[in-house]
């Protein structure tokens, strides 16, 4: 088994994949232990990022890029107005939570190590992958072809739900 670790790690882009795998896992994580709306969204901004370059590995560069763009540039940008938007009454600080914080740590080691031992374990037959020479073209020509429609409609329901935010925060307002 040491063996494998040692083989798996002997590749730079193994190595590379690792830590944007435990950027990810740790990003969500931190996201849904944080207490703080701000330290969450910043976790979540990592984990997006993280699987970002995780797309970069897997020559999908424009999935990578829209990624970047869209999830850990916007939507954090959008969750941060949001915080701003919003009162925030005297947040009192939450007690200690051992327990919680003991069961979190057997729970992840548990799952990290019910997928060691599965990735170990499997025996996958080596295949070689050959991306399309231009995969931003084929996809913009699905985009724009076949898959107009809800492309149309996913930017008018975003519009809505923004108005509707800003309704909303401006409600809470007056």
């Amino acid at each position: 088994m040491l063996a494998n670790i040692v083989a798996f790690l002997s590749s730079g882009e193994n190595v590379t994949f690792f830590i944007f795998a435990l950027l990810a896992i740790g990003g969500s994580i931190f996201m849904l232990s944080f207490t703080k709306v701000v330290h969450m969204v910043l976790a979540l901004a990592v984990a997006f990022i993280s699987l970002a370059g995780l797309y970069v590995l897997l020559d999908a560069e424009f999935v990578a890029f829209v990624q970047v763009l869209i999830y850990a540039g916007a939507i954090s940008i959008l969750m941060i107005f949001g915080i701003m938007m919003t009162k925030h009454q005297g947040e009192e600080e939450e007690p200690k939570r051992p327990v919680y914080n003991t069961l979190l740590f057997i729970g992840a080691a548990g799952l990290f190590g019910i997928l060691f031992y599965a990735i170990q374990t499997v025996n996958l037959s080596p295949g070689e992958f050959e991306a399309p020479q231009d995969n931003t073209m084929e996809i913009g020509k699905l985009l724009f072809n076949q898959h107009v429609i809800p492309f149309e409609l996913m930017s008018v329901l975003l519009t809505v739900a923004f108005i509707g935010a800003i309704v909303v925060a401006k409600r809470e307002e007056d």
